[in-house]
């Protein structure tokens, strides 16, 4: 036998049970590792993931049957779904084919529907298909198994590359077979994979034993090479070898010829009707085989009696399906080219005119759609639009697909164009969309076409950043529009590249005369775009009421516009209001994403630094999710400014790397100055006081549109930047900047505060830092209390003031609170007697641990309590009011810190520190 394969490898393991089904022999070790899985989830070790990877026949489908059967014996619910080649297009139908058929199913049909419902928020429909599996494994561990996930829908795809990481505090095992093709899972940690290699010259042999009984002859041994490890290859010949001996039957070089033999010995009917089916897929409904025979089903019984008969096909009772993918394979092969592709359009045909979705005819539309067909290029466009919410790459592929049917003078590859460019940027691809835009527009189309393209390629622009572009092609095009609607969303756009320039106050005109244009052509889209110029305008220029107008008339109009009110809101320190808003998004599909960063603003602003960070880190992880980490900059920047209140200078430059990779990989204007202000805050930290001056300076020159929106939350620290580095006009500039905006804003607190902040430190003037606090007193943001409060309790210290002991504890006290220890020294720097106290410590804070139960943050205790007591994420969420992602990114940490991988290892823990404060106390 074949010398390229292991002698040894593969014999039983000593006191497993014999294995005598084909598939199994040589898969012993394999099966004892599952085994082995199955055991650890069901005891408590947390959610793992198996993955099978090897090519076609190789044993994969019966190894997961294998560990099926084991894990219901081990009192597993169980999921086992299988993706279909031709079933791309259809929305979590990988996976629900296994969650709503099992016994019992794992989801109920009306949660199901319930997440149909909202088929179109990829980031919600997976979070709530996470919760609704953590409370079904609460009592039950649970075995999700797809088949063929490289077959996989993109929309299970993503959800097999998210919930895993979600759910490994709970008890689910995941066990996903595919080709060799790594990069369709999402890999992470606990994950064990299992290539499965050509079977052992020994495992082949105890194969053939198991199909031919006694010894194997040496024929059959020399045979059996020409399977070439495979064990459905293997087991295929040894039926052949079965039913007329070793002498008679050829080894097949390819599986094909096999099985043309077989056919060979079918009628010609029952041959055309497997190769029907062939096209159709490895699994395929009778009544769409006859409709493409052209016969009536009940006139196939025949046919399919003899293709089981031939051991070809199985009926599971639903539909008829190939008894393995390479048997379909090899009779699919089998056909000729040319006929193929005339099949498939066929059969796309038949299913449309059977009433069928477009789901159900684009995938053989693919195979065989040939430039010109108008019934093609229409089925992929409705595709695209149907899919395009929750797959926008694959809604992107269909629309660039129905774009290269179109001949180049059809009068309609403009609409078609128009709709490819829409699906590109959706999808993020935002440099195709703009090739594809510049393509069309090269044909020289007419003038309303050339405005409509100019249009939707605006949205394209405003993404990539270039907002010079935007605006001369938004000119350019305005011009020449006729169409009311075109022109309102062509001035809005220009409203929102202007928003971005020197000019705010023609920016402002440009805003609301879209929003008047969008009210006489009653256009959605047009409104919400001069909505959205406005409320960016006003934000820009300062004028915080403005914003706060505007973006609430847009989140009214569009609910999806939350965070932008909540944002412009927490500006104007409403912070009350900026609570209920994000109370009543809870877990809405909305943008969760950009709800997290609203989050994460409004901790910030209340002195919460723990739980802001765990919110920006979960605003990252949702970004991540989706591909579109169009928020990196600032989540990061903000980390990394939060790191260094906390004193942690690594994890700052851990921030500020990431920041720099991300800003060179795609310029962007408002990330380039967020990124410079983040280097002089780091620079200044390390006691490089001119770099970082001149850091802040190059944001004031070069950044004008953000003058406003970048400093005023940091305009106190410009200022001690711009001194501490010798620049006494950078100082004078900043602080007039702030009064300017406090006679912008004078009905908000942290304007008036700032503003007396920072002219107090730029003329050392005590009265104004006196005024500062006392104004910063009335608001709602802690930290710039304590800033106020500190550079107040030092001038007066220098001065011999005893007034400068209850300021500098004060600010102490305050940095304290939200864990700013590295602010909280440098109060506690000035002399002890200042800041002492009886009974106070005096010495330096000790800095939280990395691991174990101390190095967890208070909200992090609130969550193990709660996770240890029996909540699911869910409920400990509604008990902290606060999202179920945070809860998620909470547990993450706190796996990490104590080091543990499961609810019932945290239990332990909770249980063994005896802590007597409740869940929700501290």
């Amino acid at each position: 036998m074949s010398t390229g394969r292991p002698q040894g490898e593969g014999r039983a393991v000593p006191g497993s049970a014999a294995l005598s089904r084909p598939g199994l022999r040589g898969r012993e070790a394999e099966l004892e590792r599952l085994r082995a899985l199955v055991e650890a989830v069901r005891d408590g070790e947390g959610g793992t993931i198996a993955l099978l990877l090897g090519e076609p026949g190789i044993g994969k489908t019966v190894l997961l049957q294998e560990t099926v059967s084991i894990a219901r014996a081990h009192g597993f619910v169980v999921s086992h779904g299988r993706a279909e080649e031709l079933h791309e297009l259809a929305p979590l139908a990988s996976l629900a084919s296994g969650l709503l058929h099992g016994d019992p199913p794992l989801l109920s049909s009306t949660d199901f529907a319930d997440l149909a419902g909202h088929h179109d928020q990829r980031i919600w429909l997976v979070e709530r298909l996470a919760q609704l599996v953590e409370e079904r494994s609460a009592g039950t561990p649970v075995l999700i198994a797809v088949d063929d996930v490289q077959w996989a829908d993109p929309l299970s795809r993503f959800a097999l590359s998210v919930m895993p990481a979600r759910l490994l505090s709970s008890p689910v095992l995941w066990l996903l077979t595919g080709r060799n093709d790594p990069e369709l899972y999402g890999q992470g940690p606990r994950t064990t994979t299992l290539p499965l290699r050509p079977l052992s010259d020994t495992a082949l042999a105890e194969l053939a034993r198991d199909v031919l009984g006694g010894n194997v002859p040496t024929r059959v041994a020399e045979l059996l090479d020409g399977a070439g490890g495979n064990p459905f290859l293997a087991a295929e010949m040894l039926t052949g070898i079965a039913a007329s001996g070793a002498e008679t039957s050829e080894p097949p070089e390819r599986l094909v010829l096999g099985v043309r033999d077989r056919l060979a010995d079918l009628r010609p009917d029952t041959l055309h009707f497997l190769r029907i089916g062939s096209v159709l897929g490895r699994a395929f409904s009778l009544a769409d085989a006859a409709a493409l025979c052209g016969r009536p089903a009940s006139g196939l019984s025949a046919e399919v009696d003899e293709a089981i008969a031939a051991a070809l096909l199985h009926d599971d009772g639903e539909r008829l399906r190939f008894r393995h993918d390479l048997l379909r394979q090899a009779v699919y092969a089998d056909l000729a080219p040319s006929v193929r592709r005339a099949l498939h359009r066929e059969a796309a045909s038949r299913l449309v005119a059977a009433g069928r979705s477009s789901t159900d005819a684009v995938p053989h539309l693919l195979k065989s759609a040939e430039p010109g067909d108008q019934e093609a290029i229409g089925l992929l466009g409705t595709a695209a639009a149907d899919v395009m919410a929750v797959m926008p790459d694959l809604a992107a592929d269909l629309a660039v697909r129905a774009l290269e049917l179109v001949p180049p003078l059809a009068p309609m590859v403009f609409d078609v164009g128009e709709r490819a460019i829409v699906a590109l940027t959706r999808a993020g691809r935002y440099t195709q969309a703009r090739d594809t835009g510049d393509t069309l527009l090269a044909r020289q189309p007419p003038l309303d076409v050339f405005a409509r393209l100019q249009c939707v390629l605006g949205d394209t622009l405003w993404h990539l950043d270039d907002v010079h572009e935007l605006t001369r092609r938004s000119t350019a095009a305005l011009a020449a529009v006729t169409d009311p609607t075109i022109r309102a969303r062509l001035t809005a756009r220009q409203a929102l590249a202007r928003s971005r320039g020197r000019d705010l106050g023609a920016a402002r005109e440009t805003g609301e005369r879209a929003l008047a244009e969008a009210e006489r052509s009653g256009d959605r889209e047009a409104r919400v775009l001069a909505l959205w110029g406005l409320g960016e305008i006003a934000l820009n220029a300062g004028d915080c009421a403005a914003a706060v107008e505007h973006h609430t008339a847009l989140s009214v109009f569009d609910s999806a516009f939350l965070p932008e009110e909540a944002v412009a809101r927490i500006h104007m320190d409403d912070f009350d209001t900026v609570r209920r808003l994000l109370r009543t998004a809870g877990d809405a599909p909305l943008r969760p994403a950009m709800l997290m960063w609203a989050q994460g603003t409004l901790n910030m602003g209340l002195g919460r630094l723990d739980d802001a960070d765990a919110d920006l880190v979960t605003a990252e992880r949702l970004e991540a999710d989706l591909h579109v980490p169009g928020n990196l900059v600032n989540i990061r920047v903000n980390r990394g400014l939060i790191a260094l209140l906390r004193g942690d200078r690594e994890a700052a430059r851990e921030h500020l790397e990431v920041v720099r990779a991300t800003v060179a990989e795609r310029p962007n204007t408002g990330n380039h100055a967020t990124h410079q202000y983040f280097e002089a805050a780091v620079a200044d930290a390390d006691g490089d006081h001119a770099a970082a001056a001149e850091l802040v300076r190059s944001v004031q020159r070069d950044h004008p549109f953000l003058r406003w929106r970048l400093l005023r939350p940091h305009v106190v620290q410009a200022v001690r930047i711009a001194l501490r580095g010798g620049d006494r006009n950078l100082a004078e500039d900043l602080a007039a900047q702030a009064a300017e905006h406090a006679i912008r804003n004078p009905s908000v607190p942290t304007a008036q505060g700032t503003a007396a902040h920072a002219a107090g430190l730029v003329n050392a003037d005590h009265g104004l830092l006196e005024r500062s606090v006392r104004v910063l007193l009335t608001g709602p943001r802690p930290l710039h209390l304590a800033a106020a409060s500190a550079d107040l309790g030092r001038a007066l210290l220098a001065a011999g003031d005893p007034a400068a002991t209850p300021a500098l504890t004060r600010a102490h006290d305050i940095y304290a609170q939200a864990g700013a220890d590295a602010e909280a020294d440098r109060v506690r720097a000035a002399p002890e007697r200042a800041t002492s106290r009886s009974g106070r410590r005096t010495g330096g804070l000790r800095p939280r641990p990395g691991q174990g139960w101390d190095a967890l943050t208070a909200s992090e205790r609130k969550v193990a309590r709660l996770i240890a007591a029996g909540h699911t994420n869910r409920s400990a969420a509604e008990a902290l009011v606060v999202s179920p992602h945070t809860v998620n990114t909470h547990l993450a940490s706190i796996f990490r810190k104590l080091s543990v991988r499961s609810r019932v290892h945290l239990a332990r823990i909770v249980l063994a520190e005896g802590d007597a404060g409740t869940a929700t106390g501290g």
